[in-house]
């Protein structure tokens, strides 16, 4: 009986399992998510959805902690538990159920409230990569948030409040390598041609067959010698230049046509934008140190080949869009563009090299790959520098520029104060407004607000239309809206944990009311 076919390789069963969410971070964004750690503080219905979002595509592990046992209020707002958890405790159920959605995911439970943590372990949190809290009021808003800071750890800080969600993410530094930019454009070096790209261009027949780059790139060279070396700048050239194209086109040649599609945006690519030049000039690229992070080290390196080997321009990409050409002149060109590509990135690694050897640090602090990865996607690079959540109570905190005197109140900003004066109630009543009496708290909470807005300095008011909306929730959250704001923090915590798309700087507030949404830095 003879030997089967062999067969073609297939997927692996966790490849097949997260198959979509690797087309958006990939094979390396995945290996990091499934290595990462998340803490999560209280197991409100909010804090629940965060980790259901989290657990499903595959974080590594995360631990819930709360000192409470499930209730019946509990019943009433949070989806996860019924009434056979009733008396339980609330960070083991909801651990429990969470886990049973994605058994990859390794779960654990801590039965203290934050305010015991903070007070006894305060190095609890010194192992996570990303603190999650909701439902905390002022205090221990504030004592987590400067141990949080001061121990470099990523933190998140959401509400669900009636109709109303919020997100806060406190964050000291955070680089982003692959941002995804929208409007990504391909860099092509039309301009200044690169020796080997030069070659080809020289040595290639202009035919149906080939890409449209070479055809656009004949059309230049005519170009410059009619207008003294310059090429098209502005709309009234570049129309004129797409009628010369379509002069010469003897039949329906595709390339051509795609080559008079591509002339607004195969132009300027590999130029160091202005946001690029700004992380050149920090203080943390200029001057390493043996804490500098491979980021700022590959930065340096980068900057160097810029502006010594590359005359101003950034590493080539080497990606190509799709062109409409035979086979064999396709994958020519593609070839030429990945092994210019390949050539820029050791420029880099090279002097990468040079850097670890002077600051004292082991030559595989920085890999190959890394490096190439980074060369490939430096028109995007991104750094974000946050604030301490407890700095907000400073007069000189941004806060000040978003909360306006004359129009706080029927905006987003009049949501923000109200919402900080509802922690502040807790803090210091020791329950939330409308829990028992609501007009007695209706008056607390409008006190506690103007307080607030004059210790900021703003002399201006709170509705009392929302200071009743506020008291008249009684701390209740409704699922549908933290299912929403749950969604829209774990996707801060994945572009945190994979280090790729830029995440909210720094504040973002939902009213489901009139469907409206601000995001604004504090």
């Amino acid at each position: 009986m003879s030997s089967p076919a062999p067969k073609s390789p297939e997927q692996s069963d966790k490849s097949r399992k997260y198959d979509r969410q690797i087309r958006l971070w990939g094979e390396h964004g995945q290996g990091l998510l499934e290595s990462s750690t998340i803490c999560l503080l209280n197991a409100t219905a909010l804090g629940c959805e965060v980790l259901k979002s989290l657990v499903l595509p595959g974080i590594g592990g995360f631990t819930i902690v709360d000192g409470n046992v499930v209730t019946e209020d509990d019943l009433g707002i949070n989806f996860f538990l019924d009434a056979s958890f009733l008396g339980q405790s609330k960070a083991r159920a909801c651990m429990q159920l969470l886990q049973e959605l994605n058994t990859d995911v390794n779960g654990d439970f801590v039965d203290e409230s934050v305010d015991w943590i903070l007070s006894n372990r305060p190095a609890f949190f010194d192992t996570f990569d990303v603190v999650i809290a909701s439902n905390l009021n002022e205090k221990a808003l504030w004592g987590l948030s400067d141990r949080l800071w001061e121990a470099n750890i990523p933190f998140i800080y959401c509400r669900s409040l009636g109709f109303f969600g919020s997100i806060r993410l406190q964050i000291k530094e955070h680089c982003v390598i692959e941002s995804h930019p929208d409007n990504r454009q391909y860099d092509l070096r039309l301009e200044q041609p690169f020796p080997a790209l030069q070659k080809h261009f020289e040595s290639t027949e202009i035919t149906s067959k080939v890409p449209w780059l070479l055809v656009l790139n004949k059309f230049l060279q005519g170009w410059k010698q009619k207008y003294g070396g310059h090429f098209p700048a502005n709309y009234k050239q570049k129309s004129e230049l797409k009628e010369m194209i379509r002069a010469a086109m003897t039949a329906d040649e595709e390339n051509y046509e795609e080559a008079i599609k591509a002339i607004n945006t195969a132009l300027g690519g590999g130029n160091v934008s202005s946001s690029i030049k700004t992380i050149f000039q920090d203080n943390a690229c200029t001057n390493l140190n043996k804490q500098s992070s491979p980021f700022w080290i590959i930065t340096k390196a980068l900057k160097e080949f810029v502006e010594n080997d590359n005359n101003g321009l950034l590493p080539l990409p080497g990606v190509l869009p799709d062109m409409t050409a035979d086979t064999e002149p396709y994958i020519t060109l593609q070839n030429i563009y990945r092994q210019q590509a390949l050539h820029d990135a050791d420029n880099v690694y090279r002097k990468c090299q040079k850097y670890l050897k002077e600051l004292g640090l082991p030559e595989d602090t920085i890999s190959e790959k890394t490096v190439r990865l980074f060369c490939k996607e430096a028109a995007g690079l991104a750094v974000l520098r946050g604030t301490k959540i407890t700095d907000e109570n400073a007069k000189s905190s941004n806060i000040l520029s978003f909360v306006d005197d004359l129009e706080i109140q029927g905006t987003l900003a009049e949501h923000y104060v109200a919402l900080r004066a509802y922690e502040r109630f807790v803090s210091e009543c020791g329950n939330v407004p409308g829990e028992c009496y609501v007009e007695n708290d209706v008056k607390e909470l409008k006190t506690v607000a103007s307080k607030m807005l004059s210790d900021w300095g703003v002399h201006a008011s709170i509705s009392d239309d929302l200071i009743h909306e506020i008291c008249r929730y009684g701390g209740s959250e409704i699922h549908s809206i933290s299912a929403f704001i749950g969604g829209c923090v774990a996707q801060e915590v994945i572009k945190i944990v994979t280090k790729q798309y830029k995440p909210i700087d720094n504040t973002f507030l939902y009213n489901a009311i009139t469907s409206e949404t601000i995001t604004f830095k504090l």
